[in-house]
């Protein structure tokens, strides 16, 4: 009996939330935003508006440990098969574009970002403020946070891309091109800072072998399935190998977990190994129902984070420091893009409109601080503090845009009328 009422607790728990991220779409949709940003709000804000209206102890009755635990579950079995859509989402290139621009829109979106991430890590370091630095080590702090202000959000970057009919232009493919670019480094140096952490230099060294193992599955895996036998398969049974894909993004995910990382390089591994090119959209309806389920449940991980940092009373919120990381954050990513895109030989314009793309962050940004925050590296103070820099800095991507557009057609030249032909 008891495992049936804390079953119909947890179903009753998600649809709740499901209908919050709903209604957070909804919002977002409406105020022209990402929808991400949306479900982000209405997942995290569940918590804290509980909290204020029932009290807390409503909160532990609504939410108690064991339907806790089963939502944690649930969630981060979500947030497994949606990143496999993403990491497949990784896969698109800057072919066309010419090395020399890709190459410095890549160096100056990602290097200035990195060193806006040391100022504000030292800052923190140099507050002395316990609450908002934590008791991670002090080069796992560094380093996490450096990750955090250099992180490009992929996948909202595409949708943001297709919503304004962007994609197919050079704008679009450089901001995309250089974003697969800037995250793949960061995860590698998630990683280093997450070894750090748990076990030194010799935990670096043992994480980043547990990545090279799941960099050569995904590999070897692209090899098998790219075949014509695989091929066949996936088109005649797209269903039945979406289920395959799930369960051994899940297997990855857990044996990842396992040996010190975070789930999410298991989704990564899956999700990198299936075929891209020609062919490829045999496998696009192997993985779209992958990611469209974990989407579903990506909310309740956003819960589960919330419940984490408002589970307790809280004196105030951290603005100072979310001040600072979101100044930061803009000044090194839309000036660092903006210089890497002139030196690249963009024009002013565009180079401004690249650096405003490459500041979106989103959903990427949220899981990449979640990852830092489970493993220790940053308190609540500041994960809550980087998550507003990571809200804030999405949601002025699209206003900054349509300024950028807005401008553009105001300093136009007026169009040149042609003479009417005919005698008066």
């Amino acid at each position: 009996m008891g495992g049936l009422l804390v079953g119909a607790h947890v179903v009753a728990v998600l649809a709740v939330v499901l209908a919050a991220a709903l209604l957070g779409r909804l919002a977002a949709r409406a105020a022209r935003q990402p929808e991400v940003i949306g479900e982000i709000l209405a997942g995290i804000l569940i918590v804290p508006v509980v909290a204020a209206v029932a009290g807390h102890g409503a909160l532990a009755a609504l939410l108690p440990p064991d339907v806790l635990g089963v939502l944690k579950y649930i969630g981060k079995v979500g947030l497994v098969l949606f990143l496999v859509g993403v990491a497949h989402e990784l896969r698109r290139g800057g072919g066309g574009l010419g090395s020399r621009s890709v190459g410095w829109v890549t160096i100056g979106s990602f290097f200035p970002a990195l060193a806006s991430g040391f100022v504000f890590a030292g800052w923190v370091l140099w507050s002395g403020d316990g609450v908002l630095r934590g008791s991670a080590p002090t080069v796992s702090l560094v380093l996490m946070i450096a990750v955090a202000l250099s992180v490009t959000a992929v996948p909202v970057l595409a949708r943001i891309l297709e919503d304004r009919d962007m994609m197919a232009g050079r704008n679009g493919k450089l901001s995309m091109a250089a974003a697969v670019f800037t995250d793949s480094t960061a995860w590698l140096l998630l990683v280093v800072a997450m070894g750090t952490a748990s076990g030194g230099w010799g935990g670096v060294v043992r994480s980043l072998a547990v990545l090279a193992v799941g960099v050569t599955i995904a590999l070897l895996g692209r090899i098998l399935l790219r075949g014509a036998t695989a091929g066949t398969l996936a088109a005649r049974f797209p269903r039945l190998l979406s289920v395959a894909v799930a369960v051994a993004a899940l297997v990855v995910a857990i044996e990842m977990e396992h040996w010190g990382l975070t789930a999410v390089f298991g989704a990564f591994v899956v999700g990198l190994a299936m075929p891209n090119g020609e062919g490829a959209e045999r496998w696009e309806e192997v993985t779209r129902p992958v990611a469209s389920l974990g989407r579903l449940f990506v909310p309740v991980f956003f819960v589960v984070a919330g419940m984490g940092l408002f589970s307790t009373p809280s004196s105030s919120l951290p603005w100072v420091a979310a001040v600072l990381a979101t100044a930061l954050a803009i000044l090194g990513k839309v000036g660092g893009g903006y210089l890497g895109a002139r030196l690249g030989g963009e024009t002013r314009r565009d180079a401004v409109t690249i650096g405003v793309l490459m500041n979106t962050r989103g959903l990427t940004e949220i899981v990449v601080l979640q990852a830092g925050y489970s493993a220790g590296l940053l308190s609540a103070a500041l994960f809550l503090a980087l998550v507003i820099m990571a809200l804030v800095t999405t949601g002025l991507t699209g206003p900054l845009l349509s300024l950028i557009d807005l401008r553009a057609r105001r300093t136009a030249p007026p169009p040149v009328l042609e003479p009417q032909g005919g005698t008066p």
